[in-house]
């Protein structure tokens, strides 16, 4: 029989959507305040794959990446995600909007995957609790990226790849510093 062993702390990955630098700015203002630091941030890509956001965001939309110098226990993904819900509406709020102006998207990078947490289920989505599900996103081999059939259009460019692959080799900079007590 295999024994359970602690999960290794993962990388947190946080995907902001919008249309505005000020929502952007503000939206990693906030999540900075609850996570830390950022050790790597994306340029803001164009998020132009699908439409699904532009009747409640606009067109116009871009999406950046940033990743966590401090590193999260997997298992407090659902706690995340239901953290940056409350966000969003907390900014759609602020600004009296009707609908959300920014959308946060968090996930944990591991050697092995990237894993995002979604509120909508679907066949191969994992429930965590809170209504969160865990979705396979990415896997990674030593220095590629490996897709799966559910892989959403923007994660498959290589623009993203080259930001995932640059945050998988910090976080794993960060294990060996641990390994070696250096953190």
């Amino acid at each position: 029989m295999a024994e359970a062993k602690p999960f290794a702390p993962a990388k947190l990955i946080i995907g902001i959507i919008s249309s505005q630098d000020a929502i952007f700015a503000g939206a990693e203002e906030e999540v900075t305040a609850v996570y830390g630091p950022v050790d790597l941030r994306s340029p803001a890509f164009p998020f132009d794959q699908t439409d699904y956001y532009d009747k409640q965001m606009g067109k116009g939309l871009r999406r950046l990446f940033l990743s966590f110098s401090r590193l999260v226990p997997p298992e407090s993904l659902s706690d995340i995600k239901v953290r940056t819900n409350v966000l969003e509406e907390e900014t759609k709020k602020s600004l009296s909007r009707k609908f959300r102006v920014v959308n946060l998207d968090p996930g944990i990078l591991t050697a092995s995957a990237l894993i995002m947490a979604t509120a909508k289920d679907f066949a191969h989505r994992v429930p965590l609790r809170q209504g969160i599900y865990a979705h396979l996103e990415l896997l990674f081999s030593r220095s590629s990226v490996k897709f799966l059939p559910w892989t959403y259009p923007d994660f498959r460019q290589e623009s993203y790849q080259r930001f995932f692959l640059e945050a998988r080799q910090a976080y794993l900079r960060q294990l060996k510093g641990m390994i070696l007590g250096r953190a």
